[in-house]
Parts: C-alpha cells; sequence; structure tokens
C-alpha cells in the first residue's frame, strides 16, 4: 500500500512543481529506489506529503481548509474511540508547527480541533458526523479537499503506523470529499 502512495504522491509533487516552477522534483526523494522497508517508505511518504502541502501553502489559506483540516485531525485522533491527554497534545503540537497550518492562528486551530476532540470522546456517532459535515465544506476547491486527507495522513503517520481504524476515518473523509480512497492508496 505504501509503495502505491509513495509512487503517486510523487506524481503529484513532480506536478505541483512543475505549475509552481520548483526545480526539486527528484533530488532528495530517490534514493531508496523503488521498494524499500516499511518504516523508510512511510516515512518518506509522510515527507512527500508534507512537502506536497508545503508547496501548496500560498492556496490553503481558507476558513473552509481550516476547519476541514482541524476536523480531520480529530477524526483521525479520534479513530479508535478515545485521545488520551498525550496523544492530544502530541496531535497539538503536530498542528502548530505544521508549516501549512502556520497560517492560521494557533490558537484559532487549537480551538476547533479541541472542540471536535470533545464532541467525538463525548458520542462518538454524533461527533464524526459533525466533523464530516466540517470536512465536506474543503469539496469545492480540490486541491484543498486533497490536502485536507493529506494533512490527515501526515497525523496519521506521524506516530510510525497507519492504523486501520485511521484508515478507515481517512475512507470516510474521502467519501465527505467526493475523492476516491483509492487515489491516497487506502
Amino acid at each position: 500500500m505504501f509503495d502505491r502512495l509513495k509512487e503517486q504522491a510523487r506524481a503529484l509533487q513532480q506536478s505541483q512543481g512543475a505549475r509552481a516552477g520548483g526545480g526539486q522534483q527528484h533530488g532528495h526523494g530517490s534514493s531508496s529506489g523503488g521498494s524499500s522497508s516499511g518504516g523508510g517508505s512511510k516515512a518518506q511518504l509522510m515527507g512527500l506529503f508534507k512537502s506536497q502541502l508545503a508547496s501548496a501553502k500560498a492556496e490553503l489559506k481558507s476558513g473552509a481548509y481550516r476547519d476541514a483540516s482541524m476536523a480531520m485531525c480529530a477524526l483521525v485522533a479520534a479513530a479508535d474511540g478515545r485521545v488520551d491527554p498525550a496523544e492530544r497534545q502530541r496531535v497539538e503540537e503536530l498542528i502548530v508547527s505544521n508549516e501549512v497550518l502556520q497560517n492560521f492562528p494557533a490558537d484559532q486551530l487549537r480551538k476547533r480541533f479541541n472542540e471536535h476532540v470533545d464532541r467525538l470522546t463525548a458520542n462518538f456517532e454524533l461527533g464524526k458526523a459533525r466533523a464530516l459535515e466540517d470536512i465536506a465544506k474543503a469539496a469545492k476547491k480540490p486541491a484543498e479537499a486533497r490536502a485536507v486527507v493529506q494533512t490527515g495522513m501526515v497525523v496519521a503517520g506521524a506516530d510510525g503506523s497507519f492504523e486501520p481504524a485511521e484508515q478507515y476515518a481517512v475512507r470516510d473523509a474521502c467519501s465527505a470529499l467526493g475523492l476516491s480512497p483509492a487515489e491516497f492508496g487506502i
């Protein structure tokens, strides 16, 4: 799964680089060849998603992207039905240190993320429905919709694994955004 994702991420990165006039499409990302072991592939994949998001930073300044991304982060964090304080803090740190999300004030991001987490932990199904409503708001702009999914995958993969419950959460988000989960290898 991650090899296919990696190839799709490279293709997207190359197309975004060509559109932006950037010349670093191949430089540092090709050292492992076609099949590397699990951890390296996952780390490379998350690095590619981060790079793609960073290259689209100027386009990702809308309130819809902000709200959808915070809902996505909360949905991934709560995918297993619970969010302990350490996990909440770890995801908050990922959010406020994310280059693209720095387009927005950190207090706004924390507030929206925590509101979603609180709803999800109080009543998962109702919280999930609300999170998916906010995620769906980004569907009007395909670049934002894809960036929301990529943001969720970066958060999900930050601990080195992409758990089945997190994959289901990303699939649900894809559905809400009108995107095929296959586009992201899930």
